[in-house]
């Protein structure tokens, strides 16, 4: 499928997803939020990729929503255009990063800001540029924080910081984003890449299956109850114990080998 908002390529099992509007700073136009949607959802039914890595073009990650895109705007009939806009354009892709069995690197590489954050901040691990900040900007336009964000930054960094950082709308730097652990790793701008694909290649090596229940279990433990989970982790477990993978990781442990899991 030819994009114009995005290019996708595979390589070893690892496919990169970038945003191609440097020229709007990757913002979302509503030809970017539809391509995003299928893109994903191919990438994650793809049993050929095992990680995915998301980055932008030029010198922004996504500035978010692109304020100049009006298509559909002048539809003064529907009083429920922006909830219709993110509910069916935004929210299946978040949610299919969120979901997908598959880990998602963020290699963000310039600005994160408004819905551009919700998308660096969705993914499961995150690679910050030196350069590059998340901006919380609704408040700068009289909105508040949408795209999941109420709830992806009061679970990561709690309540005070999420409510000053929505309510201040202030560029939080790549050393403060790894203070607050909204980032794993900051690097040197020109190594962004490089960093993203060694750790995506580390964990192509890994078992899928174990990363796949990992992330699962994971992403519903932020929800659910420490009984819950740890009824899930046994369950997960009983049915990954005996497994191909399994037995390979044990055979390679007393043959001091890494594991081929291919």
């Amino acid at each position: 499928m030819n994009h114009k908002t995005l290019s996708i390529e595979t390589s070893n099992k690892i496919c990169t997803m970038k945003f191609t509007r440097p020229e709007k700073l990757n913002a979302f136009n509503t030809q970017m939020v539809v391509e995003t949607q299928e893109a994903l959802n191919k990438i994650a039914a793809d049993d050929n990729i095992k990680v995915l890595i998301i980055t932008g073009e030029g010198k922004g990650f996504s500035a978010g929503a692109d304020l100049s895109d009006s298509t559909g705007m002048d539809d003064h009939s529907n009083d429920r255009l922006v909830y219709e806009g993110l509910v069916n354009g935004y929210k299946p892709s978040l949610l299919q990063i969120m979901n997908m069995s598959k880990p998602v690197i963020g290699a963000i590489n310039g600005a994160a800001a408004g819905i551009g954050s919700a998308f660096a901040l969705a993914c499961d691990l995150v690679v910050m540029s030196e350069n590059a900040y998340i901006k919380q900007a609704f408040v700068n336009i009289a909105l508040i924080p949408d795209g999941g964000l109420n709830w992806l930054l009061t679970r990561t960094v709690g309540y005070r910081i999420a409510y000053q950082m929505a309510i201040e709308g202030n560029n939080v730097r790549a050393d403060r984003c790894l203070e607050l652990g909204l980032a794993n790793k900051v690097v040197p701008h020109d190594q962004l890449m490089n960093a993203s694909l060694e750790w995506a290649e580390s964990l192509s090596k890994k078992s899928s299956q174990s990363l796949r229940e990992t992330k699962r279990v994971m992403r519903m433990a932020m929800t659910h109850d420490y009984e819950s989970v740890f009824e899930q982790e046994a369950e997960a477990n009983n049915a990954l114990h005996g497994s191909k993978d399994s037995l390979e990781a044990i055979q390679a442990f007393f043959e001091k080998r890494e594991p081929n899991f291919d």
